[in-house]
């Protein structure tokens, strides 16, 4: 039987929407306002933020603007090699907002204003180990300035003749002598930026040699295009190093200049670690994958020690990290000696090898050695004062497992103990960071006194967090718990640990009180202190007194609500509450969510949630519409339980579960309609809400930020799933609402910055959703945020995404009519369509894709949903036949046909959201009975 396929590339390339998208409005848009209540409390001031010197005796008070205008987003921007940067002053685009600054002396002292000018975005603050001066960096439209500010004095000046380069990041640092900077700086002379060729020399091309797994396509963000963005990188990114006299303003450069990505200071200040970059660039990664060299630098700019050559990295494994050493550090505690790791599993962290890394010091001029080999993926060293302990941490991202050993490296002989052995999604069981200060020599290292460290930590519970400072005996691995917040507000660790004094600083805040600074002293033993609580009394007497900025939010009412899920999982939202809301009042609702995966059903069940936390939001936050009369469910608990390996395989039945037990939940607290339901989110929480629309009926409309919608266009992993396409087919189509959009009733409004930088989540997926919707005739609304990235900073933005959100709740939420009748769904749990499964490849290899089985039987459901969009789509047309099988499917599969017009009866499976194609019966339609099973 002859064998016919149907080639389709002359429509694959073209516009395929048939039916046109209606026209929102004549003209050009313009941002929108608010209502008044949002918009007042998008005003309201922000309080300072508290910079606190390293001994503890000084802060600085940094008044920022919350949101920038829309007219700095639009300052010149490139995009090169991972990095947004201004041509025009050769620094980061958009960021630097602090325009005043005061000095206040801890404890009893008074803000002293600093007097600057006009105009001010400052940005890069950095203080001396002695506290005495703090370097910092101005924009200006034409460059990046380098300020000094004199704390006691309260004085700032400009050190003329110097022009930062900021492009990379970490342009200043200062040495131990507290008077000298090492600065990047914009070379001398660098002449005009390169100008693009007028025509083409030829093609751009891309090439991809073989390997044996995948590589993730994650970092593919803002990369080099051609050969003119790797110029103008070079022009950009190229610094001559210098040291600047801050008492004298002399500039003296060291060193030659070139793409200087990292400089680091050794303690003592005697040596630099300066990692180069060079070509070959990269077409397909970031400028963290180039090659570089990796170099030892003296005061004077002469190479004391080539430490390595890194190869370009282009092909590292999903998950993984790049072959030969990478990370290369000062030791803290010792003036001249290196640690860096090595992998030996050939980058692949999810290869079955007894260890796959090993972590390596030298002394500059010694021979390496190897200090330890870990069981799984390297996670960091923190060297802790007074000799060659430190901690290092492992971590294994199948189990989301985190293990910390106590090592000491100047007693080789002494075995490893391991600190913790934890889940890291356990918060209630997170032991806490280890608190810092800085020692003579520059460097900083983990605080020790006595045999002893200190830890701070969060301290969720199931009522909220109650933060901590613990004590660490080292001998004994024993803690005694010093302070522990009480339950009436948030009191966490701020800086300034003095164990001889027992005084250290906090910072407070409650319901009804911003958060301010205090000066705590633990003292005495409490003998009649609990389990758990801390085990000595204390005291705290205020620092600053910052007044509430939003008075007016304090009428929102907050609750922390427990409930449970169907299967025992328990859960929790953050329900705010319009002012003055009379009690039993059914409200119109909104659930907002972001989807969490864990491989441990306990922690799954933590509460994340703060009710003791002063509410003052700010951006698109969510609790603003509680302003517009919603009852907001807030950080509604969204969690995805497996095995890392197969979770998202349940994704939509667990999300599904959640958001049914969080309406149930409203629904008894007799706050919620369940008739007038509405749910959104961002990112991943935006496939979330896609999603709950196709798959069940809890919903009145929703609103999905900057998401993902076909993972089809993102084939090597998303979010946590670590699988490929070609590994997990039936679950990343299942899970991209792109291919259902015509199963999608619910009104969806859309929204997206217009240079979202997040590879995963790029503009076009927001707008093929939209063209998808649209064409299938769905309600559905398509905002692009000019000049935005992946989060929404304008003023003029982040007011128009309330406005917008506010809008399309009230006119299909708050305003929604009865609901039509449905066909009715089991309770809970949405059943996912039936599949023909393929068999199970011998060896799972991301380069090659597992061939579906042949059907042993008819895939009744899903030829019943076929015949169901056929019957639907024919009504429409002749043309919109095509453009629903065209514009849903975004893949297709060209089957051989019987030769009369229908596809053969022993067609393979197809996939459900896979079209099989045969040839046309010469009616603009698609064959009578297309193969959707």
């Amino acid at each position: 039987m002859r064998r016919i396929f149907v080639v389709l590339l002359a429509l694959l390339a073209a516009p395929l929407l048939l039916v046109a998208p209606r026209a929102d409005a004549a003209g050009p848009a313009r941002y929108k306002q608010a209502p008044a209540p949002v918009r007042a409390l998008l005003d309201a001031p922000p309080t300072p933020a508290t910079l606190v010197s390293p001994g503890g005796d000084v802060m600085l008070l940094a008044r920022s603007r919350v949101y920038p205008s829309i007219a700095e987003l639009a300052e010149p921007m490139l995009r090169l090699a991972g990095e947004r940067l201004n041509p025009r002053n050769n620094a980061p685009h958009g960021g630097f907002r602090t325009y005043e600054l005061a000095v206040q002396a801890i404890p009893d002292g008074t803000p002293q204003p600093v007097a600057l000018p006009e105009g001010m975005r400052i940005g890069g603050l950095r203080w001396n180990d002695a506290g005495t001066k703090v370097a910092f960096l101005n924009l200006t439209e034409e460059r990046a300035e380098l300020w000094v500010l004199d704390i006691k004095s309260a004085r700032a000046r400009k050190i003329r003749g110097v022009q930062v380069n900021a492009v990379l990041g970490d342009a200043l640092a200062w040495l131990p002598d507290d008077k000298t900077l090492v600065v990047k700086t914009v070379r001398a002379r660098r002449g005009a930026a390169p100008v693009a060729p007028a025509t083409p020399t030829g093609p751009t091309i891309r090439e991809s040699a073989g390997a044996e797994v995948a590589s993730s396509t994650y970092e593919v963000r803002d990369v080099l295009q051609g050969p003119h963005d790797a110029a103008l990188f070079d022009y950009h990114a190229t610094a001559q190093l210098a040291l600047v006299d801050v008492s004298t303003g002399r500039a003296r450069p060291i060193g030659g200049p070139g793409v200087l990505e990292r400089v680091d200071v050794a303690p003592g200040g005697a040596h630099l670690l300066v990692r180069t970059l060079h070509r070959p660039y990269s077409y397909k990664r970031a400028h963290w994958r180039f090659p570089a060299r990796v170099e030892v630098w003296d005061l004077q700019g002469a190479v004391v020690e080539r430490v390595a050559e890194q190869p370009l990295a282009e092909e590292v494994p999903i998950h993984g990290a790049r072959t030969g050493p990478r990370g290369y550090r000062w030791r803290a505690t010792a003036p001249a000696t290196l640690t860096w790791v090595e992998a030996l599993d050939g980058g692949d962290s999810y290869a079955d090898v007894p260890e796959h890394d090993r972590l390596m010091m030298k002394t500059i001029g010694g021979a390496p050695v190897e200090l330890l080999r870990l069981r799984e993926r390297y996670g960091g060293i923190e060297w802790i004062e007074g000799g060659g302990q430190a901690l290092v941490h492992e971590i294994d991202r199948a189990e989301h497992h985190e293990r910390t050993l106590l090592i000491d490296v100047d007693a080789r002989g002494v075995a490893p103990r391991v600190i913790w052995d934890r889940n890291w999604d356990d918060r209630y069981g997170d032991p806490g960071a280890p608190i810092y200060r800085p020692l003579p020599s520059g460097a900083w290292a983990i605080r020790k006194h006595e045999n002893a460290i200190y830890l701070s930590g969060r301290g969720d519970t199931d009522d909220g967090p109650r933060p901590f400072v613990d004590r660490l005996a080292l001998d004994t691995l024993k803690t005694e718990r010093l302070f522990r917040s009480d339950a009436q507000g948030v009191e966490q660790y701020a800086g300034a640990l003095d164990p001889v004094k027992g005084t250290f600083l906090t910072s407070r805040e409650s319901p009804t009180e911003p958060p301010n600074l205090f000066l705590r002293t633990v003292g005495a033993p409490d003998a009649k202190a609990r389990p758990g609580e801390a085990s000595r009394r204390s005291s705290a007497r205020p620092i600053t007194r910052f007044e509430d900025p939003a008075p007016q939010l304090r009428k929102v009412e907050k609750r922390l609500v427990n409930y449970t899920r169907a299967d025992g999982v328990p859960l929790s939202f953050m329900l705010y509450l319009p002012p003055d809301y009379v009690e039993g009042t059914r409200l119109p609702t909104v659930v907002w969510a972001y989807p969490l995966d864990y491989t441990d059903l306990a922690a799954a069940g933590q509460n994340r949630n703060s009710p003791q936390s002063f509410t003052l939001p700010r951006g698109a936050s969510p609790v603003m519409l509680a302003l517009a009369g919603y009852a907001v469910l807030s950080n509604a608990a969204m969690p995805v339980v497996g095995p890392t390996e197969t979770a998202y395989d349940t994704f939509v039945e667990q999300i599904t579960a959640n958001a049914q037990a969080a309406i149930d939940k409203a629904v008894e607290l007799g706050v919620t309609d369940r008739a007038r339901v509405g749910v959104f989110g961002h990112s991943h929480g935006a496939l979330m809400t896609a999603n709950l629309l196709v798959w069940t009926d809890l919903f009145r409309a929703g609103v999905a930020r900057s998401g993902a919608f076909n993972h089809t266009l993102r084939p090597f992993g998303f979010q946590n799933e670590r699988r490929t396409l070609y590994q997990a087919e039936r679950t990343y189509l299942g899970l991209s609402p792109t291919l259902h959009a015509d199963e999608l009733d619910e009104p969806l409004l859309l929204i997206h910055g217009e240079l979202d930088a997040n590879p995963g989540t790029r503009p076009f997926q927001s707008v093929k959703l939209y063209e998808a919707l649209s064409g299938a005739g769905k309600t559905a609304r398509l905002v692009m945020l000019p000049y935005e990235d992946h989060g929404y900073a304008a003023r003029e933005s982040v007011e128009h995404v309330l406005a917008e959100t506010i809008e399309w709740f009230d006119a299909h939420v708050k305003r929604a009519g009865p609901r039509e009748a449905k066909p009715p769904r089991s309770p809970g749990i949405v059943e996912k369509p039936e599949v023909c499964e393929p068999p199970a490849p011998k060896r799972a290899r991301p380069a090659r894709r597992a061939k579906p089985a042949p059907c042993d039987r008819k895939c009744e459901r899903d030829k019943r949903r076929a015949d169901r969009k056929r019957q639907r789509a024919a009504t429409r047309g002749a043309g919109s036949t095509v453009s629903a099988a065209i514009g849903f499917a975004g893949l297709y599969v060209f089957a051989p046909t019987n030769g009369s017009g229908r596809l053969r009866g022993d067609a393979r499976c197809v996939r459900r959201g896979l079209y099989a194609l045969g040839p046309s019966n010469g009616s603009g339609r698609l064959p009578e009975t297309p193969a959707a099973s």
